[in-house]
């Protein structure tokens, strides 16, 4: 253990444990002007502005509720509130109508619509698209357009959290114009989105920032600034920087690291949010060794996630014992995880054939709590022999290859866009959602599938809640993931900004923000 406890030492002797929370800035004393260019510093840059194809919180978070608006969408709370649709009833078990909002247009000048719904709908669930999360609204079997304003959606089974779904960013209604000519070639709507949102697409330069406008025609009265600047900015202390010099208003993630800096700033704020996501390390069942029950476990016998937690994520978050937080409808408050036990795990590596150990390769892309983890874990490995490399991926090319399962480990992490069970146990543990969908570690077991599935129909919430925590315990058992923590969130907030809010799914609340 003495390479692991002399890693840990500099991270704690170079980091100081904040203990803590700070919340949104103080309006300074200059008068707050609306109009201006918001200019957001990020990680990684979107890899398509398609909400249908869309499967990461980068692109998610340039459309998601600015360029795109849904029917539906969910407060700090994960309340359900009105969208694009006003009011809605649940008919029966099986049946919902939606009164429309009126009065709305898309950025091309068509009006919004029941029609625009429903080829929204009919879009997402078009195997020609293969939407990665057409499986949010599969259990819709009809779309009924009852007039200009009202539509109704019947289900083929029950589905409790069908409004949740709705308000996923793979809920966000297209321009029909837009789909059309989408279809047709003449334009790419991954490239050219078209909604009814508060913001209209700008122009986008890969790789280096993505720009939205202020949409004045806005049903809502559009944005506060004038325009929207997602720029790039690979580099973590850069990003900082960035805020602290007035380059940037916001930067969003920051390390954890980094977490006093920003509290020791006369420059900027620390914004901290509790989040409804998990961050894990994940193997691909699919190969060996991980194909063996008793290397996965030992694994997770061996990783000390009390560790990473206190000393990598600076003490942000909370260490998961099972897949779900307490934020998440479904959460299993008796669940426990893996105790760190070094003989344990060398006893099941044996048992496994694996006295000697084994070499491997664990992928990240280039965060930097990511990339010090994988270190500790490197480290914490070699104690039973397992000899892992590390490789750091671009975060495009990251999302393509584990999606297609080209890695051995990954270390990846999954916001739950819906607050409900469904969402983390469909997408991380059901057989159907195999790679690019969520569930990179290709996990398959028959019973955890069938309990999903049942979850997925039951209206009585008792009855729904035991199926998700027998669930649970058996993706505890079967350990495809080493689970790590329940995030926490936090962003970089300047001097002069305010209004800024991150929703529990990570998703930054731009709409109401001013800047001095």
């Amino acid at each position: 253990m003495k390479k692991l406890h002399n890693w840990l030492s500099a991270l704690i002797i170079s980091t100081l444990v904040l203990v803590g929370c700070a919340s949104e800035p103080e309006s300074g004393t200059s008068e707050v002007q609306e109009g201006g260019s918001l200019r957001v510093a990020v990680l990684s840059d979107a890899t398509q502005l398609d909400p249908h194809l869309g499967a990461d919180i980068p692109s998610a978070n340039v459309y998601h509720g600015k360029i795109y608006e849904t029917l539906v969408t969910q407060d700090q709370d994960m309340e359900i509130q009105p969208g694009l649709a006003e009011e809605w009833e649940r008919v029966d078990d099986y049946t919902w109508t939606f009164k429309l909002r009126e009065g709305v247009t898309f950025h091309d000048g068509t009006d919004f619509n029941a029609e625009a719904v429903s080829a929204t709908i009919e879009r997402v669930l078009d195997p020609e698209v293969a939407s990665t999360r057409a499986s949010l609204f599969e259990m819709i079997t009809e779309i009924e357009v009852i007039s200009d304003y009202e539509i109704k959606l019947v289900t083929e089974y029950p589905f409790s959290p069908l409004l949740s779904n709705l308000a996923h960013y793979s809920g966000g209604i297209i321009s029909p114009a837009t789909i059309e000519a989408d279809y047709d070639g003449s334009s790419s709507l991954g490239e050219n989105p078209v909604g009814t949102g508060p913001l209209k697409f700008g122009s986008w330069n890969p790789g280096q920032d993505i720009v939205l406008i202020n949409n004045e025609e806005h049903w809502g009265g559009g944005m506060k600034v004038d325009e929207v600047v997602f720029k790039v900015v690979p580099e973590d202390l850069t990003r900082l920087a960035e805020v602290e010099t007035g380059e940037a208003h916001i930067a969003e993630p920051v390390p954890t690291s980094d977490l006093s800096r920003i509290e020791g700033s006369s420059e900027m704020s620390l914004y901290r949010s509790e989040g409804l996501g998990i961050d894990y390390i994940g193997f691909n069942m699919n190969k060996e060794p991980f194909d063996d029950i008793r290397v996965r476990q030992a694994i997770n016998l061996a990783v000390d996630t009390d560790a990473i937690v206190e000393h990598v994520y600076n003490g942000v978050g909370i260490k998961a014992e099972g897949p779900m937080g307490p934020g998440v409808w479904g959460y299993h408050p008796d669940i426990k995880g893996y105790d760190y036990d070094i003989e344990e795990a060398k006893r099941l590596l044996a048992e496994a054939g694996y006295e000697d150990g084994f070499e491997t390769t664990i992928w990240t892309n280039d965060n930097k709590e990511r990339m010090d983890i994988t270190e500790v874990v490197q480290a914490q490995l070699s104690e039973i022999g397992i000899d892992v490399n590390i490789e750091v991926l671009e975060w495009g090319a990251y999302l393509e290859n584990t999606g297609s399962g080209q890695h051995d480990m990954f270390i990846l992490g999954w916001s739950n866009m819906t607050g409900d069970a469904d969402y983390n146990q469909y997408y991380l543990y059901h057989s159907d959602t195999h790679g690019d969908a969520g569930n990179r570690s290709f996990y398959h077991n028959e019973e955890v599938d069938r309990l999903i599935n049942e979850g997925r129909q039951e209206s009585d919430l008792e009855k729904r809640l035991a199926l998700y925590h027998e669930a649970q315990e058996i993706e505890v058992e079967d350990a495809p993931l080493v689970l790590l923590r329940h995030t926490e969130y936090v962003a970089a907030i300047g001097n002069g900004v305010e209004g800024f809010w991150l929703h529990p799914s990570r998703i930054m609340m731009l709409d109401e923000v001013t800047i001095q």
